[in-house]
Order: C-alpha cells, then sequence, then structure tokens
C-alpha cells in the first residue's frame, strides 16, 4: 500500500452562483520515502492539493488515504489529532510566532501530544540539530535571517517525526544561495532520514532534487517525469 492513495479526488468552492473545481478526480499513489514535486500554472490544484493531504482542507468528492488513514472520513476531532501526528507542514511565509523563541516555535506542536517535558525537550534538540540552527535556539524570529527562519519552520515540521512532509513553496522568498541550501536540507531528510516529502514550486531548478515530478494543470494530472538529485 502506498503511503498516500487519491482516488477520484474533487475540490469544488462556490464563489456566488460560480462552481470553481480547482482540483478533479484525480488518481495518485506516493510512496513513503518519495520526494515529489508539484508543478503547475497559478490555479491549478497544487496547493489545494497540499492543503488536502494535510487534512487543512476536505475533498468534496473521492477519497483520500495517509499512512492507512481515511483521512477524508476523518471529524474535525481526530483529524487534528490525526495531523498533529502525521504531517509537517513548511508554510511559504514560515509562519513563524514573533514572540517566541526558535526554540519555542518548535516545540509548539508537541505541547498537543502527551509526552513529558524532557521528552520534548529531546525531540526538539534533535530537530535544531537536524537543519542546523541549534545555535540560535534562544533567539526571536525577529533575530535570525530569511534563511535561519526557514529552517526553524522546517524544524517545527518535523518535530513530531511525521509521516509527510509538506512544503508550499520553501525557497519562493529565499536568495538562490539559500535555496540551494534549504534544498539540500529538504534532500538530505529524505535520503537520510526516509522523509516523504511532497512539494509546491515554481522553480524547475527545484526539482532537480525530486525524484518524481508531478504537474497539474486546470486541477488535474496531465504529465509525471523522473528526476534525479542534483
Amino acid at each position: 500500500m502506498a503511503l498516500i492513495e487519491c482516488r477520484h479526488l474533487t475540490r469544488t468552492y462556490k464563489r456566488g452562483a460560480e462552481a470553481i473545481t480547482p482540483l478533479q478526480d484525480l488518481d495518485l499513489d506516493i510512496e513513503a520515502g518519495a520526494f515529489v514535486a508539484l508543478m503547475g500554472p497559478s490555479g491549478s490544484g497544487k496547493t489545494t492539493l497540499l492543503n488536502l493531504l494535510a487534512g487543512i482542507d476536505r475533498p468534496t468528492a473521492g477519497t483520500l488515504s495517509v499512512a492507512g488513514s481515511p483521512v477524508h472520513t476523518l471529524a474535525r476531532g481526530e483529524l487534528a489529532r490525526w495531523r498533529s501526528t502525521h504531517v509537517g507542514y513548511i508554510f511559504q511565509l514560515y509562519n513563524l510566532i514573533p514572540v517566541l523563541t526558535a526554540y519555542e516555535n518548535v516545540e509548539l506542536p508537541l505541547l498537543l501530544q502527551p509526552m513529558s517535558r524532557s521528552e520534548r525537550h529531546a525531540r526538539v534538540a534533535a530537530a535544531l540539530e537536524a537543519v542546523s540552527i541549534s545555535d540560535r535556539h534562544a533567539h526571536y524570529p525577529r533575530q535570525l535571517s530569511g534563511g535561519q527562519e526557514q529552517r526553524v519552520a522546517i524544524a517545527r515540521a518535523i518535530v513530531t517525526e511525521p509521516s509527510i512532509l509538506l512544503a508550499d513553496e520553501p525557497t519562493g522568498d529565499l536568495d538562490r544561495a539559500t535555496a540551494t541550501s534549504m534544498m539540500e536540507l529538504l534532500a538530505r531528510l529524505n535520503a537520510e532520514q526516509g522523509r516523504t516529502i511532497v512539494m509546491v514550486t515554481h522553480d524547475p531548478r527545484t526539482t532537480e532534487w525530486a525524484d518524481t515530478v508531478l504537474h497539474l494543470e486546470k486541477g488535474k494530472l496531465v504529465e509525471q517525469a523522473v528526476g534525479g538529485a542534483a
């Protein structure tokens, strides 16, 4: 069984009297340990698919299974608990809380889980070490560079040891050197820790790090290509 299984996945929104369908009748399997890049023009359904995989949004039709859980059937409370253990989300604009230190931002998702303070500390320390940002653990977001903020965001996404790591334009606001560093980090997490990564990107250069590139257009999968890590 694939880690992610989508069958006839559809999402339709109402905008006044108009029905908008950013994702339509999508069938997709993603194996555990894969590094998948999603490409396509704006409005093609990339972020919609990412949000469905994260349990942030719900499909209008079809089925979605992640790590053996039928995500499309979970009640709101069940979905929140499932998401806290199975999904790590790297947001394009980081979404760090400015009044919390790097350590506290990374620790935040663990506060939703039943574990001791010492267990939380061990997890946070390991996540910060994995992204090489331990020396900035006491700094606030305003005291960090863009690249450092992104590393903290990645540490927060992996601290729960999720089944799947979702990334929405993870290099969109970074300079080329920092973007390359970020992609090297994601590739290392994929190769060394076996993290399954699904990444939305507009930059064809970032797809060189993925092993599979999916192209969406008007809510449908139109092309699938096998890539290779740089």
